[in-house]
């Protein structure tokens, strides 16, 4: 190869390595500020959800579906031969269920129960649980039914389930509302264990500092070694 062609060729590799070097790190620059947006997106979604629930009204049997958070007055009766249990609960460091009760409000209609925490002595046995008769009047927070992740295997299993899902009762009729109530107070009450599981914004704004603080170290180290490769293109010509 003479002079001349090897010097081409260096020159063509050297402008290969530099385009690759800039739209490396400009991708790495774009990943995360747009992962920063929507860490920021997510701790306003939050901040409106705990205003939200911060607001939420005092309802008695709703007919239309109540705001998450809401809490909610029943009278009625409690189904408890159709009590299930959601799988492994924990409340200062026992293993349990929390158990979910079909109730009948007054007017007829379905809601499902979240009464509270019972430890298990055995594993894999299911506790023996008092249900109120006759009709009683219940007050509790409500929580829409949403999409609850990664599920492994079935989510029922005998009495168990691992998730709450209204399809597990399906056989008494449709439910008032898609989601559920859980039990503050009133007969039938268990040791409360549920509380909405939120984020606080500050964490999020936090990740978003982060991302875009990565951003800024990665467009650095972009002009840094832009510059580099620019001056080994001028030492080589």
């Amino acid at each position: 190869m003479s002079g001349h062609s090897a010097n081409v060729h260096h020159r063509t590799r050297h402008t290969t390595l530099k385009r690759v070097w800039w739209i490396g790190w400009s991708l790495l620059v774009a990943l995360g500020i747009s992962l920063g947006l929507w860490q920021w997106q997510r701790a306003e979604d939050k901040r409106e959800y705990l205003d939200e629930l911060a607001a939420a009204p005092r309802l008695e049997a709703p007919a239309e579906t109540p705001p998450a958070g809401s809490e909610i007055i029943l009278e009625g009766e409690f189904l408890g031969e159709h009590s299930l249990f959601l799988d492994n609960r924990i409340v200062d460091g026992r293993v349990g269920v929390a158990v979910l009760t079909p109730f009948r409000s007054g007017d007829g209609r379905l809601w499902l129960i979240q009464r509270g925490f019972v430890a298990t002595d055995a594993p894999r046995e299911n506790p023996e649980v008092s249900t109120p008769d006759g009709t009683v009047e219940i007050t509790g927070q409500w929580q829409p039914a949403r999409d609850q992740g990664l599920l492994l295997g079935d989510n029922r299993e005998g009495q168990r389930l691992q998730q709450i899902d209204l399809i597990a009762w399906e056989g008494l009729g449709n439910f008032a509302h898609e989601g559920w109530v859980h039990q503050q107070q009133g007969p039938g009450q268990l040791t409360s264990w549920w509380e909405p599981s939120v984020m606080p914004p500050s964490r999020h704004f936090g990740y978003a500092a982060q991302w875009w603080g990565l951003s800024l170290a990665a467009l650095i180290a972009m002009y840094v070694g832009g510059r580099y490769l620019g001056l080994g293109k001028q030492a080589s010509s």
